[in-house]
C-alpha cells in the first residue's frame, strides 16, 4: 500500500490529446503527485452496450497514431509518460487504479451519449472501490444542458442555438500547461505499434503524410497562421482553388486544441484588428456549427443510424453498387465531384463547400442512402467526427435537423463554376482534365471531339461520362421527395 502523500493521481486522456487547456491535467498537476496519464483504445465498449462510439475508421486511426506520438513526446518533456492500453476502458482504467492505490481519476467529460455511458460505468467501479474520481467539462463552448428549450429538449435549428451559445459570453478562460510533471515509474504500457493503427501492407498513407502534421504543437501554428491570414475568409472559404479555410478540423476532433483555445485567440485577432472582425465572426459561427452537431449527438446518439426526421424512414432510396463505386473513387463523370473524391482519398480531407456537392450528389442524384455515404467519409476522413459527420450528411439529405430544403439539389456543374472558376481544383486532382479549356472543365462532354482529342481527353475511356444526367437526376430526386411529402 503505498503512503498517503505519494499516492499517484490518474489522468485518463481521451478525445482530448493536448496539455494545454485540459482541465484534467490541470487540476491533477496541481496535487503534485506522480502523475498516471493514460490513454485507453477501447474498440470493445461499443459491442458491450450498443449504440456506443463506432470503431475509428482507417484514416481517423492514422491520425491518431501520430498523435499519441506528439502528446507522449509533450509528456515525456515535462517529466511525464504516456501509458497506453487496449480494452474497454471502464475497466482498464477501474483495474489500474486498484493496482496502483490511485489517490484519484480524473477525466475531460465527453458530452455525448456514448462516452457518457462509458464515463458513468468507471464512476461507479471507482465508487464501489473507494477511489475519488473528478469529471471535468472542456469539450465544448456550452454545456447540452445549458441549451435547452422550455420543455427541456435541445434546439434543432442553428440559429437561435448560436444565439444562445453567444448570449452566455465567453466560455472559461483556457488553462496554461503545466510545466513540470512527475510520472509513476514501472507502469507498464502497450507498444503503440502493436495496436496496428498504421497501414502496412499496402501502405497508403503516404498522401495523409504529405498533407498533415498531428498534434497539438502544429495545430496552435496552424490556428496562429489561419488567423494571420484571416481577411476575406468570410467569402474565401467558398472557393476550393484557394488556401482558405483553417484545416483544424482533425486537430479539433481529436482535441489536439480545444474549441476554448479556437474561441479565445480568434476573438484577441478581432480585438486586435477591427478590420477582421467579421471574418471572425464567420469562423466562429463554423466553430458553433460543430457544436451544434455535438449538442445533436449528445441528444441523439444513434445520428449515424437514424433519420432525425422519422418521415424519412420510408425515403425510396435506390441500391446500385456500380453508381456507389464511381462516387467512391471518383469516377462519376461530374470533374468538381471527382475531385472532392479523389482529394477525400489522398489526402483524409476535403473542402467543407465540394463535401456539400458530393454529398447532395449522392443522395440527390443518385438517390443513394445518406448512411453509406457516411459511412465512406466515416472510414476516410482523418477528422471524421461522431457529430458533425452524420449531422451534415442527414442535413444534406434533407432529413436531420435545420436541413437544406428538399428542392435544393447542387447542380455540379454551376457549382464547379462559381467556386472553382479556373479550374484549378479540378486539374489538381483530375489531371486528365488539366489541358481541357476553363470553359469545358466543370462539364468536359460540351467540348467537340476535336477539343477533346486536343487536350487528350477520351470520355468513357481516360475520363468517364456522366454517369447520371443532371437534369434526369435532380427530377428524380424530386419526385421522390414529393412522394414523401405526400404520404
Amino acid at each position: 500500500m503505498a503512503k498517503a502523500a505519494s499516492r499517484p493521481v490518474i489522468v485518463w486522456f481521451r478525445d482530448d490529446l493536448r496539455l494545454s487547456d485540459h482541465p484534467a491535467l490541470h487540476e491533477a498537476a496541481t496535487t503534485r503527485a506522480p502523475l498516471i496519464c493514460v490513454h485507453v483504445f477501447d474498440e470493445e465498449s461499443a459491442q458491450l452496450r450498443p449504440p456506443l462510439a463506432r470503431p475509428l475508421g482507417a484514416a481517423s486511426r492514422w491520425w491518431l497514431a501520430q498523435s499519441l506520438r506528439a502528446l507522449a513526446a509533450g509528456l515525456q518533456a515535462r517529466g511525464g509518460a504516456l501509458i497506453l492500453r487496449r480494452g474497454p476502458a471502464a475497466d482498464i482504467i477501474a483495474e489500474l487504479a486498484r493496482q496502483v492505490d490511485a489517490a484519484a481519476v480524473h477525466w475531460n467529460e465527453i458530452e455525448i451519449g456514448p462516452y457518457r455511458a462509458i464515463a458513468d460505468d468507471l464512476a461507479e467501479a471507482l465508487s464501489v472501490a473507494g477511489i475519488a474520481h473528478h469529471r471535468h467539462r472542456g469539450d465544448l463552448l456550452a454545456a447540452p444542458d445549458a441549451i435547452r428549450t422550455k420543455e427541456g429538449r435541445g434546439l434543432r435549428v442553428f440559429t437561435p442555438f448560436w444565439r444562445r451559445v453567444l448570449s452566455l459570453g465567453d466560455p472559461p478562460p483556457s488553462l496554461p500547461a503545466p510545466t513540470q510533471l512527475r510520472a509513476l515509474p514501472g507502469v507498464q504500457s502497450d507498444d503503440l505499434a502493436s495496436w496496428q493503427l498504421e497501414p502496412t501492407t499496402p501502405d497508403w498513407a503516404g498522401g495523409l503524410r504529405a498533407t498533415w502534421t498531428a498534434g497539438e504543437n502544429a495545430a496552435r501554428d496552424k490556428l496562429k497562421a489561419f488567423l494571420e491570414g484571416l481577411p476575406g475568409y468570410a467569402t474565401g472559404r467558398d472557393r476550393p482553388d484557394r488556401d482558405a479555410t483553417s484545416r483544424l478540423s482533425p486537430h479539433l476532433r481529436f482535441g489536439e486544441i480545444s474549441p476554448r483555445q479556437v474561441w479565445f485567440a480568434a476573438r484577441f485577432a478581432a480585438a486586435e484588428r477591427p478590420a477582421i472582425a467579421a471574418d471572425v465572426d464567420k469562423f466562429l459561427s463554423e466553430l458553433g456549427w460543430r457544436e451544434f452537431c455535438l449538442h445533436l449527438l449528445a441528444d441523439h446518439p444513434d445520428l449515424a443510424a437514424r433519420n432525425l426526421q422519422p418521415a424519412f424512414d420510408d425515403f425510396p432510396w435506390t441500391s446500385n453498387e456500380a453508381a456507389l463505386h464511381a462516387w467512391q473513387h471518383g469516377r462519376t463523370g461530374y470533374p468538381i465531384v471527382d475531385a472532392g473524391m479523389r482529394e477525400l482519398w489522398h489526402c483524409g480531407v476535403m473542402h467543407n463547400r465540394v463535401r456539400m456537392v458530393v454529398a447532395s450528389f449522392l443522395v440527390k442524384h443518385l438517390l443513394i442512402d445518406w448512411r453509406l455515404g457516411e459511412a465512406w467519409f466515416w472510414d476516410t476522413l482523418v477528422d471524421a467526427d461522431p457529430g458533425s459527420n452524420p449531422a451534415n450528411w442527414q442535413w444534406v439529405a434533407g432529413c436531420g435537423a435545420d436541413a437544406a430544403p428538399y428542392f435544393r439539389v447542387f447542380n455540379p456543374v454551376l457549382q464547379g463554376e462559381k467556386f472553382d472558376p479556373a479550374g484549378d481544383y479540378v486539374r489538381r486532382w483530375v489531371p486528365e482534365l488539366a489541358d481541357l479549356p476553363n470553359k469545358f472543365i466543370h462539364q468536359p462532354w460540351s467540348a467537340t471531339p476535336v477539343e477533346l482529342a486536343a487536350a487528350g481527353v477520351t470520355l468513357g475511356g481516360n475520363y468517364p461520362e456522366p454517369i447520371v444526367d443532371h437534369k434526369a437526376g435532380r427530377a428524380r430526386a424530386l419526385a421522390a421527395y414529393a412522394e414523401l411529402r405526400q404520404r
